[in-house]
C-alpha cells in the first residue's frame, strides 16, 4: 500500500490551493456512493451537510467529501466539489433530478499572512472545483489543498495520511488537516505523540523522549490565551473498503477519534472544531462486533499517524513571522 487515503480502491482524492491566498480545498470523491456517518468533538465545528449523516435521517450514501481552508467561508468549497459530480450525472436521485451528496468541513486560516481580500465571492468554490477535477490516486502530503494555510502550537499544520490492514485483510486508511490548537510533538523537541504508531520510519524514527518532563506536559496551545474557536480544527476522513451500516460508520469515526488524543496535546477543547467523517465502500463483510472493534482499532492507529505526518510533511509559509516547519528545526 502507499500509505495514502486512496489505497481504499474507489477512493480519490484532489487538491487546489493558492500561494498568494495561502488557503485551499482537498476533495475526497467515491467512484460509487459510500456510507458515511460523522463524529464531531470539538467545540467550535464549522460543518456542510452534518445533518445528513445523522442517523435518523434518510440519506445513508455519500459522493464526496469537501475540506476546507477559509473559516466558514470554506463552506462554498462543498458546492465546487458538488458541481463536478453533478457534470458526471453522479447524485442522490429524487425523481428525475440527481442530487450530489457532499458533506464538508471548514478549518481557519484567515490569519496566517495570505492575502484574503477577494473581493465579493470567496474563491473556495472554484477551489473546491479544481480540487474535485484533480482527484486521483496519488496526492500531495504537508502544505498542500485545506493544508496549506493550517498551523499549530508550535509548527506548521498540512495535510497527512496513512493506511493499515487488520489482520483478516480489511483495509482502512486516513486522511486529516491537521490545523489543531494544540501541539502535535512533545514539548520542544522533534519527537511526535503519535511515536508509539510510526510505520516504516514515515515520521522520522524519532521515537519518545528518553523521559517526559513537567515541561513537555506543560499546555501550549496556539495563541494561547487569545485563542479562539473560529481559529483551530483537526479535520479527518476515515475510509475502508468494509461493509458497514450507517450506524457501524459512525461507530468507526468515533472510535477513530481517538486517534486524535493519541497525536495532539490537549485535543477535544472549547477551541477546536475537531470532526472525523467515516466511509464505508461496502467491498468486505465484518463481524459487527469483534470485527468492528478491530477495525476501529486500527482506524484510531491511522488517525493518529495521518495527523503526525501533516506536522512532519508540511512546509512553512513564506511570509514575515510565519510558523517554522517541523522539517526546518529537525531535518
Amino acid at each position: 500500500m502507499k500509505n495514502l487515503l486512496t489505497d481504499i480502491a474507489g477512493v480519490r482524492v484532489g487538491h487546489a490551493d493558492d500561494a498568494t491566498l495561502a488557503s485551499g480545498v482537498t476533495a475526497v470523491i467515491f467512484d460509487t456512493p459510500a456510507v458515511a456517518a460523522i463524529d464531531i468533538r470539538g467545540g467550535g465545528p464549522g460543518i456542510r451537510e452534518g445533518a445528513v449523516l445523522d442517523l435518523a435521517n434518510t440519506v445513508e450514501q455519500i459522493h464526496g467529501i469537501a475540506l476546507s481552508g477559509g473559516s466558514a467561508f470554506g463552506l462554498e468549497a462543498g458546492g465546487g466539489v458538488q458541481a463536478w459530480l453533478a457534470e458526471q450525472g453522479r447524485g442522490f436521485a429524487v425523481g428525475g433530478a440527481l442530487i450530489p451528496i457532499v458533506p464538508g468541513a471548514i478549518c481557519f486560516d484567515l490569519l496566517n499572512g495570505g492575502d484574503k481580500g477577494w473581493g465579493r465571492f470567496p474563491p473556495y468554490r472554484d477551489l473546491g472545483y479544481a480540487a474535485a477535477v484533480a482527484a486521483g490516486e496519488d496526492f500531495a502530503l504537508g502544505s498542500a489543498g485545506a493544508g496549506l494555510g493550517a498551523t499549530t502550537a508550535p509548527y506548521k499544520g498540512g495535510i497527512g495520511s496513512a493506511s493499515a490492514a487488520t489482520r483478516s485483510g480489511v483495509k482502512v486508511a486516513a486522511l486529516a488537516v491537521v490545523n489543531a490548537v494544540g501541539s502535535v510533538t512533545v514539548g520542544d523537541g522533534p519527537w511526535f505523540w503519535a511515536a508509539p504508531f510510526e510505520s516504516g520510519g514515515e515520521l522520522g524514527g524519532r521515537g519518545w523522549p528518553p523521559q517526559f518532563t513537567p515541561e513537555m506536559l506543560a499546555m501550549r496551545i496556539k495563541g494561547g490565551a487569545a485563542a479562539t474557536a473560529v481559529e483551530n480544527t483537526t479535520l479527518a476522513v476515515v475510509a475502508t473498503d468494509a461493509a458497514l451500516t450507517k450506524p457501524q460508520a459512525q461507530r468507526l469515526a468515533m472510535i477513530a477519534q481517538t486517534g486524535f488524543a493519541r497525536a495532539i496535546y490537549p485535543v477535544h477543547a472549547p477551541l477546536d472544531g475537531d470532526v472525523v467523517f467515516a466511509a464505508a465502500t461496502g467491498e468486505k463483510p465484518i463481524d459487527p462486533l469483534a470485527g468492528l472493534t478491530e477495525l476501529g482499532m486500527v482506524a484510531a492507529n491511522v488517525v493518529a499517524r495521518a495527523i503526525a505526518r501533516g506536522v512532519y510533511e508540511a512546509t512553512a509559509l513564506p511570509f514575515p513571522g510565519a510558523l517554522p516547519a517541523w522539517k526546518d528545526r529537525f531535518g
